[in-house]
């Protein structure tokens, strides 16, 4: 049975708990079936109503370990009008667990929104606690693992993504990215691209499963692996942080026209391209800019 603790009020941030409902935030498996605590079963298995991605994926879940309770549609494009009715329930007393398909809800799947609502609400959120793919890459990269920044999927559009790069280029924590497999060669070549070829990076694919496959070296040699081999479904990338000088690199040896034409050739302006050549050679972004400009003006004369 659901314990006292499970349901007694609590005041957080100066906001008391209005209701006897409750929000479990409640994590699933990201692969290996085995990875289902016996607390999320429980819970599963007492609530009222599970909220969660997918019902069919989570009928066949719930099947496996003969639960019954009954779920309800919760994900990107109907979470606003789901939110009042699930409040509602839980205003009234409910006890909802909220998951999405694999791993932990909220990163990177829906979620924040509905915590969001209930601490509104008065509504106490609590989370039982498991697998979570970014957590999971981590610490079998072989990475720093002491500061780290979760960068999630990075944003579709070629620009957006190549600003968003280049002010990632210095961050010294290793970040984690999520990326869809397919798209991973051109992500590793902008990687490449804008953090210098020597970063140290690691790709991890089917984390916890039968073939899970952890591709691990500098970025150009990842990115040349990758080349000739085809990724399936999602993967987690994983970045080394910039040295603590704040160079991307230590090649100040490497020819700065050469790091600029490679820049501008995967779509950076020669602006965000004389920066990010600037901190991968340790030469003024100025002189790099204007001696980018000059060999310009040279090419147009030809």
């Amino acid at each position: 049975m659901l314990t006292k603790d499970d349901v007694k009020s609590q005041t957080r941030s100066g906001r008391q708990l209005t209701c006897a409902g409750v929000l479990y935030v409640v994590a699933l498996p990201i692969g290996n079936d085995e990875d289902i605590s016996a607390r999320a079963l429980r819970v599963l298995s007492e609530v009222d109503l599970i909220a969660c991605e997918d019902t069919r994926r989570m009928a066949r879940v719930l099947a496996s370990h003969s639960i019954g309770t009954p779920t309800v549609s919760y994900f990107e494009h109907n979470e606003t009008h789901r939110i009042p009715n699930l409040i509602a329930r839980l205003r009234a007393g409910a006890r909802i667990a909220l998951a999405s398909d694999a791993g932990t809800p909220t990163i990177s799947d829906p979620g924040y929104r509905l915590v969001r609502a209930c601490i509104e609400a008065g509504v106490r959120v609590t989370a039982v606690p498991g697998p979570c793919a970014a957590i999971t890459a981590l610490v079998i990269a072989g990475l720093p693992t002491d500061r780290f920044a979760f960068e999630g999927f990075l944003p579709p559009k070629a620009g957006e993504r190549k600003r968003l790069l280049l002010q990632l280029a210095t961050e010294k924590r290793t970040l984690i990215i999520y990326e869809a497999a397919r798209r991973l060669p051109q992500l590793l070549s902008e990687v490449a691209a804008t953090f210098g070829p020597q970063r140290r990076v690691a790709v991890v694919r089917e984390a916890t499963k039968v073939h899970e496959d952890i591709v691990r070296g500098t970025v150009a040699e990842v990115a040349e692996y990758f080349s000739s081999r085809q990724a399936l479904g999602e993967v987690t990338l994983l970045v080394e942080g910039a040295p603590v000088s704040g160079r991307i690199t230590t090649c100040p040896e490497l020819d700065p026209s050469r790091v600029v034409g490679a820049l501008l050739e995967v779509g950076l302006s020669l602006k965000d391209a004389s920066l990010a050549a600037s901190k991968i050679t340790g030469i003024s972004r100025r002189e790099i800019y204007q001696g980018a400009v000059s060999a310009r003006k040279v090419t147009d004369s030809k």
